[in-house]
C-alpha cells in the first residue's frame, strides 16, 4: 500500500519537530514538508497535494482556517485534521465548517497522533472527547441530531447527496456545480467512505437518516 502522505503547517517549532518524529515512527506514513504560516502552507499544500493536512489555528501570517478552506476547494482528496490549543465553540465550527474532518487539542496524547491520522485517513472524524462533548451538549436543548453527525460529511458531500437524492446524474451534477466529474465522484467516494456504503442508494438513504440531506 502507499504510505499516508502527510504536511504539517504549525508556527512552533517545537510542534513541529514532535510530530515530525512521531511520523517517522510509522512506516506506512511519509512527511511531505511542513511550513509555518499561511503562505508557506499554501505553497506546500499546492506542491505536494498530501493525503492528510496537519494543521494549527493560530498561524502568524493569518488563521489555519484559510488553509482549510484552501484545501477543501482545491484539494478534495486531502483530509484535514486541525491540532491546536484552541477549543472554544467559534474555533471549532469554523473549522468543521470549513472543511476540517478532525479536530484535536494539543493536549492529545503524541502516540495517539498516527492512529488518529489513519483513522481520519479511513473515513473517520476524530475529536478530542472535550470537543466532542461541547458539541453535543450544544445541540442537545435544540433536539438536533448531534454535531458529529453533522460533520461527518463536509457541505461540498452533503450538497453533492443532496442533488443525487433529487435525481440529478453525477454529470449534471458537475455542470450545476461548476466542478470535474472526478471532483464530483470524488466527493461521492469520500462520502461512500464516510457513511460505510458501497451504493448511491445506501448512500442517501443513511444521509437522510441522520438529517444530513433533505428533500
Amino acid at each position: 500500500m502507499r504510505p499516508i502522505s502527510v504536511v504539517i503547517v504549525e508556527d512552533d517549532e517545537r510542534v513541529r519537530c514532535a510530530f515530525s518524529a512521531i511520523l517517522q515512527t510509522a512506516e506506512d506514513m511519509r512527511l511531505l514538508g511542513m511550513a509555518a504560516d499561511v503562505g508557506e502552507g499554501l505553497a506546500l499544500l499546492d506542491a505536494t497535494r498530501p493525503d492528510v493536512l496537519l494543521v494549527d489555528l493560530g498561524l502568524p501570517s493569518g488563521s489555519g482556517i484559510q488553509l482549510i478552506r484552501h484545501a477543501q476547494a482545491h484539494l478534495p482528496d486531502t483530509d484535514v485534521m486541525v491540532v491546536t490549543v484552541f477549543g472554544d465553540e467559534p474555533h471549532v465550527m469554523a473549522s468543521l465548517e470549513a472543511g476540517a474532518t478532525g479536530y484535536l487539542l494539543k493536549d492529545t496524547h503524541a502516540g495517539d497522533l498516527i492512529e488518529q491520522i489513519r483513522s481520519l485517513r479511513a473515513g473517520g472524524s476524530p475529536i478530542s472527547p472535550v470537543i466532542a462533548r461541547q458539541l453535543l451538549l450544544r445541540l442537545a436543548p435544540q433536539g438536533s441530531q448531534p454535531l458529529a453527525d453533522e460533520a461527518l460529511l463536509s457541505p461540498q458531500e452533503r450538497q453533492v447527496l443532496t442533488y443525487s437524492a433529487k435525481g440529478f446524474s453525477f454529470d449534471e451534477i458537475a455542470s450545476m456545480l461548476g466542478l470535474s466529474r472526478h471532483t464530483v465522484m470524488t466527493y461521492v467516494k469520500r462520502s461512500y467512505r464516510k457513511l460505510q456504503v458501497h451504493s448511491k442508494t445506501e448512500a442517501i438513504y443513511e444521509a437522510r437518516k441522520l438529517g444530513l440531506v433533505r428533500d
